[in-house]
C-alpha cells in the first residue's frame, strides 16, 4: 500500500464535507468542480468517479495527456484545458464553478492575488475554493534533518519561506499567510487544517506490512490536522474558503 491515502486523507475529508454541503445548498448531486493546476488527476479522477462534473486546468499538456488515460482507465470524463490559474476567467464562464481545487498553486504562480481574483470569479456565490500550499515550517524541519542547517535557518527567515536561490518552490505559507490571503481576496475563510504532520517523517518500515499500521497513522493525521502546535509544522497547508 502507498503512502497516498495518508497525504491526502484530511484533504479529502474536507471535500467530501464541502461536497454534501454544496449540493444540499445548491439542491443538485451534481457539482461543476475546477481543478486548477490539477496534474494527471489525482484528485479531479475521484472526483469524476463521484458523479461530478470535473474540469482540470494545467499548463502542462504532458500532465493533461496523462489525466486523459487515468480518466479513461477508470471509465470516466475528466474535461481538460491547457493553461494557468490565472487564466481561469479567460477559459471558462464566470460563475460557472460550485468548487475550485487550488492544490499546490499559489506558491508558484506569478500573482497569488491575480490567481484567486480568477477563482473568486468562477465561483459561484457560495460556492468554495479548497486550497492546499507547502508551509515554510515543514520546510525548515526538512532541510535541518537532512543536515542542511544553513538553509533550514535561511527557511525562517526569508518573508517568502524559502531555503536559497536554487529552491524551486519560490514561496510557503504560514496558515496565518494563507488564510490572510484569501480573505484578501474577499473569500470567507474558514479553519486552517494541517496535512501530513507526520506522514513524511515516519520511516516506510514502520507502516509498510504492518498490519492495522496504516490506517492508525490515517487517524493520527486528522487528529493532528487540527491540532494547534502540530498544524503549524505540517508539510502542507489546507484551507476551505467560501465565496461571500
Amino acid at each position: 500500500m502507498t503512502r497516498s491515502p495518508v497525504r491526502t486523507a484530511v484533504v479529502w475529508d474536507a471535500l467530501r464535507g464541502a461536497l454534501a454541503e454544496r449540493a444540499e445548498s445548491a439542491g443538485r448531486g451534481v457539482l461543476d468542480i475546477v481543478d486548477a493546476g490539477g496534474g494527471t488527476g489525482g484528485f479531479a479522477v475521484p472526483l469524476a468517479e463521484l458523479g461530478h462534473t470535473v474540469t482540470v486546468v494545467d499548463p502542462s499538456p504532458d500532465s493533461l495527456a496523462a489525466l486523459e488515460r487515468r480518466a479513461k482507465e477508470k471509465g470516466v470524463g475528466v474535461r481538460a484545458l491547457q493553461g494557468d490559474a490565472a487564466d481561469l476567467g479567460e477559459l471558462l464562464p464566470r460563475d460557472s464553478a460550485d468548487l475550485v481545487l487550488c492544490h499546490s498553486v499559489l506558491e508558484y504562480v506569478e500573482d497569488p492575488i491575480s490567481a484567486l481574483t480568477a477563482v473568486s470569479g468562477l465561483l459561484r456565490h457560495g460556492g468554495a475554493v479548497s486550497a492546499l500550499t507547502a508551509n515554510p515550517v515543514a520546510s525548515a524541519i526538512h532541510r535541518a534533518l537532512a543536515g542542511h542547517f544553513d538553509e533550514a535557518l535561511a527557511v525562517l527567515e526569508d518573508p517568502e519561506g524559502r531555503w536559497g536561490d536554487r529552491d524551486p518552490t519560490p514561496r510557503r505559507f504560514t496558515p496565518e499567510a494563507l488564510s490572510e490571503l484569501l480573505a484578501a481576496t474577499g473569500f470567507a475563510v474558514g479553519p486552517a487544517h494541517g496535512v501530513r504532520v507526520f506522514a513524511d517523517l515516519v520511516p516506510s518500515r514502520l507502516v509498510d506490512g504492518e498490519p492495522g499500521a496504516m490506517e492508525a497513522l490515517v487517524a493520527l493525521e486528522h487528529a493532528a490536522a487540527a491540532h494547534p502546535v502540530l498544524r503549524e509544522i505540517a508539510f502542507q497547508v489546507h484551507v476551505l474558503a467560501h465565496k461571500r
